[in-house]
């Protein structure tokens, strides 16, 4: 590891940083965020895992392991949160498990306050075919919200070459929802550049990206993707909608 990167590892194992307030963090985000936005990836990591400490950490969906093994080498034992909406894909909940036995992060597994069969109980079977926005508010948003409770600031692999709706995404940006800083450090990369990091470290993928699901989320709400089409139209096909709620 560079001496910056040895730096960052031991910020993050040690470091108990103070409370910030929202007026604080956002402060953060008006100085860092422009001086940032042409940074490596790496370099990106670095900085949220020096001013954050461990009140940082990433995200999953477990399309890949890209930023799950950028972050493990900046900072060897990181919080991957990891959201298990019980609708996930079989070969998307063995990604998870192989990125836990194979990379040096602290996988953290949340799920929504209701299993599937409680959500069922109480709003009827197969929301997500009759309101798809409640459901992934149920079982995306606000675990995903509550989960990051201990944080001030998350990583997420959203990149602007996924879909249209992203290209201004900020490499460092304010939720305001969340009331925290959001970092996408490989916002900037294309696809080629995803592939080439995949093989020239040897980084897990979701098997079924290899079998037509570019963008994969649940099931009931994932289909294949014809070769030249919109990565993210097999998502929510057939419904004005191509986000769960997440990122907007």
């Amino acid at each position: 590891m560079t001496a910056s990167t040895t730096a960052a590892a031991a910020a993050y194992r040690g470091s108990h940083t103070a409370d910030r307030s929202p007026e604080e963090l956002r402060e953060i985000v008006s100085h860092m965020g422009a001086e940032l936005e042409l940074a490596p990836a790496e370099h990106i990591i670095e900085w949220a895992v020096a001013t954050f400490g461990e009140r940082f950490c990433i995200t999953s969906s477990m399309g890949d392991a890209v930023l799950a093994h950028l972050a493990s080498k900046v900072a060897p034992g990181i919080d991957v949160v990891f959201l298990d909406t019980g609708y996930h894909f079989a070969e998307t909940i063995g990604t998870a498990d192989a990125v836990k036995h194979t990379l040096p992060v602290n996988l953290i597994t949340i799920t929504p306050a209701q299993s599937v069969a409680e959500q069922d109980a109480e709003y009827g079977p197969e929301l997500y075919k009759r309101d798809s926005d409640l459901c992934c508010k149920l079982r995306k948003v606000q675990p995903l919200a509550t989960s990051l409770d201990g944080y001030d600031a998350w990583a997420t692999g959203l990149r602007r070459a996924e879909t249209r709706n992203r290209v201004i995404a900020p490499v460092v940006g304010w939720d305001a929802r969340k009331g925290k800083v959001k970092v996408s450090p490989i916002a900037r990369w294309s696809d080629e550049q995803v592939e080439k990091y995949i093989e020239d470290n040897g980084v897990l993928v979701n098997p079924l990206v290899y079998d037509g699901y570019p963008s994969i989320g649940c099931w009931p709400c994932t289909s294949r993707v014809a070769p030249g089409e919109d990565p993210r139209s097999g998502r929510w096909a057939g419904q004005n909608k191509t986000e769960c709620g997440i990122h907007i």
